[in-house]
């Protein structure tokens, strides 16, 4: 029978083995593989079994002559260690039966890869997604592998590295890790690695990115790198699922195991996963965003509002157009922080609706616009004024030391600023970002000479209630900015 099977051993040790490869191997008339992969299938062997060894890094040659062994009616396995069709024999064998536009059969058998076996020595860590990528650039240019680092750093993928290091290969795991850490994933994050998985030189390594030592590992060394939900508990890393979902999923994980409270991170829920992905693309955006401003040397504030500004409008004008008083987002969070502030009052319900629920309720902020009050319609038919400024002479009425943020009326903005003028308004801040082309640039005028408040403005024509509210989510979220850490209440 003209047929090669191709069997993945296992990571090294015999009890994990599958039954299929056991058969296999024991039925076989020829085995080919590395030598030292011989001695874990040696007690299978029938007697007259022949094992042909073709050296390290002759994998062509071993393939060529399972081939002609094959085709001679002999029975042929060829050996990989762990699963033959990761990084094994599998895909060669497969490549060159066309190559050769060979008759012979071809059968795969799978085996435990050395990374789920890794896995299982350390805990859980593979609980969610996640992908394998080799160091070893034999084969693949390293500047294919870097760009596969980043994606999987990016994307918040539990990583698994094959071939992490060899004599000649010293300095790409440093840079690995420099990839990850620069690329968001906290110092915290659970790293576990497993020398010699499975066999009795095994050594099981759990630490962090930050702790995590290049030089403690060797090519017999399989690592695992965690997500942000990994975690740490008895000496074992886990990455959740989702599956408990009423456990303070709003709190912030730690990276040791535990969240702030002193309560077990569980992971959350499966919209807590969404959230989750969602903050780290946003900080990734932040990042792209940040590298390609003119300006490298803005205040931190006013770089937290321009990168708000900027991620809501891919509006790069907004470096020219975004002017804002001295240290304003800052003073604005400290009066937030201090409970000076309490109130926003917004010209149209789409600058409210954007200003982020889980920021309001944290910092104990309530978010207003008057323009659906019942009152309005009636105020503004009887005085003959625009419907928004009559929201805002309510508004003032009742709040006139909030924080007022305009994206859309820019008669909303002017009739801000004349009960300024009259001593009726004290507002803590003003936002100003009417969009349009009737008032707009005037009202943004208007509103500069009052110097004594904080304000961002928005020049021009350009504005818009997205970007009012942003403005406002920048603000709230000031604390976030040192560590450049958008999303936290998305």
């Amino acid at each position: 029978m003209k047929k090669i099977i191709v069997a993945g051993i296992g990571p090294g040790s015999q009890e994990d083995i599958t039954p299929a490869v056991i058969q296999a191997v024991g039925e076989a008339d020829v085995v080919v593989g590395y030598k030292y992969y011989f001695q874990f299938i040696t007690p299978y062997l029938k007697p007259t079994c022949q094992c042909i060894d073709t050296g390290m890094k002759h994998e062509r040659e071993r393939a060529e002559q399972a081939f002609s062994l094959a085709e001679e009616g002999k029975t042929v396995v060829v050996i990989s260690s762990g699963d033959a069709g990761i990084y094994g024999m599998t895909p060669l064998i497969y490549e060159m039966k066309r190559e050769r536009n060979s008759d012979i059969e071809v059968e795969a058998l799978p085996g435990i890869s050395a990374f789920q076996k890794a896995a299982s020595l350390l805990g859980a860590p593979v609980g969610h997604d996640f992908c394998v990528i080799s160091l070893s650039d034999l084969m693949t240019p390293w500047e294919v592998i870097e760009r596969r680092i980043k994606a999987a750093a990016v994307g918040d993928f539990v990583t698994a590295v094959y071939n992490p290091k060899s004599n000649g290969r010293y300095w790409q795991l440093y840079r690995l890790k420099e990839i990850f850490l620069s690329e968001g994933r906290s110092p915290q994050t659970p790293v576990g690695y497993v020398r010699q998985a499975g066999r009795p030189e095994q050594e099981v390594t759990v630490t962090t990115l930050a702790d995590f030592d290049p030089e403690a590992v060797d090519m017999f060394t399989v690592i695992l790198i965690g997500n942000s939900q990994s975690y740490q508990w008895n000496g074992k890393f886990i990455t959740p699922r989702g599956y408990y979902q009423t456990l303070s999923p709003t709190l912030p994980h730690n990276g040791e195991g535990d969240r702030p409270d002193g309560s077990p991170h569980y992971g959350g829920d499966v919209r807590q996963d969404r959230e989750g992905l969602g903050q780290l693309i946003m900080m990734e955006s932040f990042k792209t965003i940040a590298s390609e401003l003119k300006r490298q040397d803005y205040p931190l504030d006013h770089l937290w509002a321009l990168l708000h500004a900027i991620h809501t409008t891919a509006d790069f004008d907004m470096e020219n157009i975004l002017k804002m008083d001295e240290g304003a987002v800052e003073t604005l969070y400290q009066k937030v922080k201090d409970g000076t502030l309490t109130t926003i009052i917004t010209d149209v319900t789409m600058v409210t609706s954007g200003i982020r629920k889980g920021a309001l309720t944290r910092l104990g902020i309530e978010a207003k616009c008057y323009l659906n009050d019942v009152r309005v319609a009636e105020f503004s038919s009887a005085k003959n004024i625009t419907r928004t400024q009559a929201g805002i002479r309510l508004a003032v009425e009742e709040h006139p030391d909030a924080l007022f943020a305009f994206g859309n009326a820019p008669t909303a903005l002017m009739e801000l600023c004349d009960l300024i003028r009259k001593g009726k308004a004290h507002p803590a801040g003003i936002i100003a970002a009417p969009v349009g082309f009737v008032h707009v640039k005037e009202s943004k005028h208007m509103v500069k000479p009052f110097t004594n408040i904080p304000k961002i403005i928005v020049e021009g024509r350009k504005g818009g209630s997205n970007l009012a509210a942003t403005l406002c989510n920048a603000i709230l979220t000031f604390d976030d900015a040192a560590q450049l850490k958008p999303g936290r209440d998305l």
